[in-house]
């Protein structure tokens, strides 16, 4: 299971972090990433990160969101900084095991219920 939290309504420009917390043993060996899917839209991929540690991220948020996990608290986190409007999105956590980074929605095996992210211009 996975419960995402942290989404609010924020200003262009702020940051926000999201964070997921996941139950069951075995969270350190899953793939974790973030997607997020803004109204009328596809779900899109916005970061991952391995059970080593490796990270991959969309263009539109590099150097922005930062992807992190804490396998003891069996929680992963999205940082994100300087907000922009089209950022505006429902954001879902999703885990994968086993496999490597992919931004593939296919590819992952479980899914959160999503937390709301509004980014006011």
């Amino acid at each position: 299971q996975l419960v995402e939290s942290g989404g609010g309504l924020v200003q262009t420009g702020v940051s926000l972090r999201l964070s997921c917390a996941a139950s069951g043993r075995a969270f350190s060996s899953y793939t974790m990433g973030w997607f997020r899917q803004a109204p009328r839209t596809e779900r899109e991929f916005v970061a991952a990160i391995w059970s080593g540690g490796t990270t991959y991220y969309a263009d539109s948020v590099k150097g922005r969101f930062t992807i992190s996990r804490d396998n003891a608290k069996n929680t992963v986190y999205l940082q994100m900084n300087s907000l922009k409007p089209e950022d505006t999105a429902v954001y879902y956590c999703a885990a994968r095991n086993p496999g490597g980074l992919t931004g593939n929605t296919r590819l992952y095996d479980y899914w959160g219920q999503g937390t709301q992210v509004t980014v006011s211009s």
